[in-house]
């Protein structure tokens, strides 16, 4: 039989994990975690870190934010690490992972989950080991800002949930020019290619961006940018059913409501 090199999947697992699109409806979100006003499941996250790590591997998130990765690779058995700009996500990741290692138990015992407060920029600079996979997602560029956003106009009725990522002159979110944020932003993905070991993988989760009548194309850029970096090597989908329609640009204009992510698989090769 041939070795699987790259998980701990039986081939029918991996066969699934192959279908170029998906849909997942995440859960409710825990008090703590609604606070951070964008964030992806840790159930899906989990499927990703099984699929490309193998049990008591290292994973990475660059932009931790509230800890889900974190807590998808205790759950996976795997090491791993987070980094996060705004103090207080970064607290409450820890707190959340506090909580999922002693819902896990001894199960979790010798795993490292550890979050550490600062700028994904300056990653290279926290002395941290070489990791087998990075799975992160960026700020969407500056779209929590963005008064019409339907979710925004909910939160903004919310006094305790945060509207906006941060005030951190540093946070890529409060970026107004896309250009500069793009930049920025693969600047900070390219930088990680010497904390990846050979042929690991990176996924980034993004989807493009409609502001002010067009389409900035984020997932797309991306994918070209870094795959002067990396070798992107494929896309994944993530279609989200269960959220209202919206009657946007109804009776004249064509506006769709965008239901989906992109999952950009890149390769350190």
């Amino acid at each position: 039989m041939k070795i699987n090199k790259l998980n701990d999947l039986p081939p029918r697992e991996w066969l699934k994990f192959q279908k170029s699109w998906f849909i997942h409806n995440p859960p409710p979100r825990k008090k703590g975690v609604l606070l951070h006003p964008a964030k992806f499941p840790e159930t899906m996250a989990q499927e990703f870190i099984e699929f490309f790590t193998k049990r008591g591997e290292s994973v990475l998130d660059p932009m931790a934010g509230t800890g889900s990765t974190l807590v998808a690779a205790l759950r996976a058995g795997r090491h791993s690490y987070g980094i996060e700009l705004n103090p207080k996500y970064a607290e409450i990741a820890r707190q959340i992972i506090a909580e999922e290692r002693a819902t896990l138990g001894s199960s979790v015992e010798g795993l490292t989950s550890n979050v550490i407060t600062g700028d994904a920029s300056q990653a290279l600079d926290f002395g941290l080991s070489i990791f087998d996979y990075v799975l992160t997602s960026p700020p969407y560029w500056d779209m929590l800002h963005a008064r019409g956003a339907g979710t925004q106009k909910k939160r903004r009725t919310a006094p305790e949930l945060d509207v906006f990522y941060s005030d951190d002159p540093n946070d890529l979110g409060n970026l107004h020019d896309y250009e500069e944020f793009l930049q920025k932003l693969v600047i900070i993905y390219a930088g990680l290619k010497p904390m990846l070991r050979e042929k690991a993988y990176l996924t980034i989760i993004v989807k493009n961006v409609k502001k002010g009548g067009k389409i900035y194309p984020l997932a797309w850029d991306l994918g070209r940018e870094l795959g002067k970096v990396y070798t992107l090597k494929d896309e994944k989908i993530w279609c989200q059913t269960n959220q209202s329609l919206a009657p946007y640009g109804l009776g004249s204009a064509w506006v769709s409501n965008t239901f989906h992510h992109y999952c950009l698989q890149f390769r350190n090769e």
